[in-house]
């Protein structure tokens, strides 16, 4: 039987060395003394302000809502010294187009990485969201922004995150199987995935997902972490599954147009060949394939893979 894969994950984007010190939301005295010293981000929609060290912290006396610069804060929280972290969400470029990075781009350390996490996702969660869904009227952000105010009904709306599981499968003889969607680029793989749906638990979608995308029945269903995946607003929950039928895999057609079994010689030959793009280094996907071809234990090459997609 197939060993089980015990190997904590190591997941970039689960990282956080910042406390959210949430009881601070409601006093704007103290967020405004703190945004006085605090270190600050630039997020404009898409991308943050970066240099080779990481994320750009700004000075606070130039960044006060609607002048000269119009945008909103949003508190991220403290870090071990007491210093507050925000983030200034703006279209606004504050320096030069190319000085701004993806999350997925810049070179972030724990800390920043907490932040640029937390940051993007409350910004995006505002863009999508400008009203109130009970009555139609505006919202606005309101609790150092954590949450959106109706202007109106003064009805309160939380930040949204959308469950989503993924799933390394494996074979009895300990090969995974990586599918490929309709709009990827060519030659890139990964895991299967799909939304939690209403009513259902994780274990319940893992088995629902493979069958739909891979026709295949999954067994021996083991939790290995999570993460959150501000693309927009998902939280990644990451199993590994065994396939108790693979000979009936294929793709659906529709979703997953191509399937690919690879053991740890073939995953190698694929991407020096060039015919294998594997998922990005921030991603869950990456982490579960990493953790499996070091489980046996044998000295082997990087899984170094080019970057194929934003």
């Amino acid at each position: 039987m197939v060993a089980p894969l015990n190997l904590p994950l190591k997941l970039p984007l689960a990282k956080s060395a910042v406390d959210r010190a949430a009881h601070l939301r409601t006093d704007e005295a103290a967020l405004d003394a703190l945004w006085l010293k605090a270190k600050i981000i630039h997020f404009n929609g898409e991308k943050y302000l970066a240099d080779e060290n990481g994320l750009v912290f700004l000075n606070p006396s130039k960044l006060v809502d609607g002048a000269p610069i119009d945008g909103e804060r949003y508190f991220l929280g403290l870090d071990s010294d007491g210093v507050a972290y925000f983030v200034f969400n703006s279209p606004l470029l504050l320096a030069p187009e190319e000085s701004y990075k993806l999350l997925r781009e810049a070179n972030l350390n724990e800390l920043q990485i907490g932040i640029a996490v937390h940051g993007q996702s409350l910004a995006l969660w505002h863009k999508r969201h400008p009203k109130c869904s009970t009555c139609g009227a505006d919202s606005r952000p309101a609790l150092a922004g954590s949450v959106r105010r109706c202007t109106a009904c003064e009805t309160e709306h939380y930040p949204r995150t959308d469950p989503a599981i993924i799933v390394l499968l494996r074979d009895q003889d300990d090969r995974i199987l990586l599918g490929r969607q309709q709009v990827w680029p060519e030659h890139r793989f990964s895991t299967f995935a799909g939304f939690v749906e209403p009513g259902e638990s994780f274990e319940a979608a893992v088995i629902r997902e493979v069958q739909e995308e891979a026709n295949v029945k999954a067994h021996s269903i083991e939790y290995v972490g999570s993460q959150p995946w501000p693309f927009p607003a998902s939280l990644m929950i990451a199993f590994s599954a065994i396939i108790s039928d693979p000979q009936n895999a294929q793709p659906d057609g529709e979703e997953i147009v191509e399937i690919k079994w690879l053991d740890r010689d073939s995953i190698i030959e694929g991407l020096k060949s060039e015919t294998l793009l594997l998922p990005p280094p921030l991603s869950v996907a990456r982490a579960m394939i990493e953790a499996w071809y070091a489980a046996d234990g044998a000295q082997r090459p990087r899984l170094d893979s080019p970057e194929s997609w934003r």
